[in-house]
């Protein structure tokens, strides 16, 4: 029983470690640190495959010192545009804003081109003969 609870309790401790790394990451929350993050990496940014749009990397912090998380690749979504990571500078110290969507006010969806169907001889490959005797017109 011992050996089973150690492993759980180990088990415990690595998801508990893991979370508490990825946290920085993908933290929503408000923070206020008394120190300012460094200036920002230059990261190329890759091609972007159609559909995606590149979320540029930003200073996180770790509860003790600045980290810098890597920028990437995400999936757009139509009428909106990507908002960055940021630091911004108060009275009291720095605050960090996650990087979030925010509506598009220039957004206009494309309106989809329909194709007309059933009235265009070129459509039925029949030279409009229905119903007239087949390919000898009329049948006269």
């Amino acid at each position: 029983m011992t050996t089973t609870r150690a492993i759980r309790n180990a088990l415990l401790s690595l998801t508990l470690a893991a979370g508490a790394f990825a946290a920085p990451a993908y933290a929503q929350i408000s923070l206020n640190v008394n120190i300012g993050p460094p200036a920002p990496q230059y990261e190329i940014i890759p091609t972007m495959a159609p559909g995606y749009v590149w979320a540029p990397g930003y200073w996180g912090w770790t509860g003790e010192r600045h980290v810098w998380i890597r920028g990437r690749s995400i999936v757009q979504r139509a009428g909106y545009i990507w908002a960055p990571d940021r630091w911004d500078q108060r009275s009291s110290g720095y605050y960090r804003t996650a990087g979030h969507w925010e509506q598009d006010r220039a957004y206009r969806p494309e309106r989809m081109k329909m194709e007309r169907h059933g009235r265009d001889k070129e459509d039925h490959g029949n030279n409009g003969n229905h119903g007239r005797g087949g390919k000898h017109g009329r049948g006269d």
